[in-house]
């Protein structure tokens, strides 16, 4: 489990391709102070397993449905990543539950300044959206950010200047794909109540039931 802070920007460092999957070494500094084998390491918002490191460089590998599902099949040598450990039991909850599963991808269609901010429109499946209200969160490359509005093919976040500068995402340009994993509590919730309603669950149906 994550939260969405990303706490560096690693670098791959290098990359095994064996037909669909893959074995990433990723330079780091901050995470490997007190990094594990099989320790859980969100990278990109992808959570994957430590299965070897030294002083400087981490191993993970990435499955073909994780290779199919999200980006991490677009990085190439030198290609700069968000990372993340694992939650500490006792540590701070500064973004919101991440479990590092991506549901999809999404593509930047516009980025925008906004007085000390930065918006960015990302265009997304109807997967995703159905899982999205305004005010609500949503983990973006492994950025735990807030979903401000929303269109029927798209949704907007707004970046403050520190997320900008210490997170791949300032980094990104128009047409760059991103990886989005949905609020895992929202996903239980409409899975929840469409089994025993057989109803679906959008923004009118929360403001009628007192949401």
């Amino acid at each position: 489990m994550f939260t969405g802070i990303v706490e560096e920007i690693g670098s791959i460092h290098f990359i095994r391709k064996k037909s669909e999957a893959l074995e990433l070494v990723i330079s780091a500094q901050l995470i490997m102070n007190d990094i594990k084998l099989g320790d859980s390491i969100a990278v990109n918002g992808v959570c994957l397993t430590v299965t070897h490191y030294d002083n400087h460089t981490f191993s993970v590998d990435v499955m073909p449905e994780t290779y199919h599902a999200t980006n991490l099949k677009q990085l190439q040598i030198n290609s700069l990543v968000n990372l993340e450990r694992a939650l500490a039991i006792g540590g701070r909850l500064g973004g919101h539950f991440v479990s590092g599963h991506v549901d999809g991808i999404g593509h930047i269609l516009e980025i925008k300044p906004l007085s000390n901010a930065i918006t960015y429109k990302i265009k997304c499946s109807q997967e995703i959206l159905r899982y999205c209200v305004p005010k609500g969160s949503i983990t973006v490359d492994g950025v735990s950010l807030t979903v401000f509005a929303l269109s029927d093919t798209s949704l907007s976040i707004s970046l403050i200047p520190h997320t900008v500068n210490y997170t791949i995402l300032g980094r990104k340009v128009v047409g760059d794909s991103v990886n989005l994993e949905c609020d895992i509590l929202g996903k239980y919730v409409l899975n929840t109540i469409n089994k025993q309603n057989h109803k679906q669950l959008d923004y009118d149906f929360l403001i009628k039931n007192g949401f």
